[in-house]
């Protein structure tokens, strides 16, 4: 798989008929490995390893309802029982634009989160939710987890 701008990490990767499987150790069970996934599987390792994040805290594939659609969010970090940080997962090849921002926005509609991170396994933005002025501030970087609990 493609290179990222993470730290690297061993997975549990296997083949099965034409597809590469990875173990996905939070959701505790194989799945299709496509770029996508790699940057999920990668990006939620790093909140854990880098930004001492709980294994146990994180969520992948959270289910959401917009509009009587069902929608999956990539990953959701939680405090104690609420969510505080939402990450949205785009293959490498997808560019980073508006209309994953776009996105991201609706997810957080429903949950309201403070904090809100897009990513491509290249690029990563990092924003919070600023409760005086009423408007997202970008983050020069990703918070620890002890900060987004603060």
């Amino acid at each position: 798989m493609q290179a990222l701008n993470l730290p690297t990490y061993s997975f549990k990767i296997k083949s099965e008929g034409d597809s590469l499987l990875i173990f996905d150790e939070f959701r505790k069970k194989n799945v299709v490995l496509t770029p996508e996934e790699w940057v999920r599987q990668n990006f939620a390792k790093f909140l854990v390893e880098e930004r001492g994040t709980p294994a146990g805290r994180v969520v992948i594939e959270k289910s959401l309802s917009i509009n009587k659609l069902t929608k999956r969010c990539d990953i959701l970090i939680y405090g104690n029982s609420e969510p505080l940080l939402l990450v949205e997962c785009k293959s490498p090849e997808i560019k980073i634009s508006q209309a994953v921002f776009d996105q991201i926005a609706v997810y957080n509609m429903h949950f309201k989160l403070p904090y809100l991170v897009v990513t491509n396994g290249l690029e990563h933005y990092c924003s919070r939710w600023d409760e005086k002025s009423g408007k997202l501030v970008f983050l020069e970087d990703i918070p620890s987890y002890e900060t987004i609990r603060t």
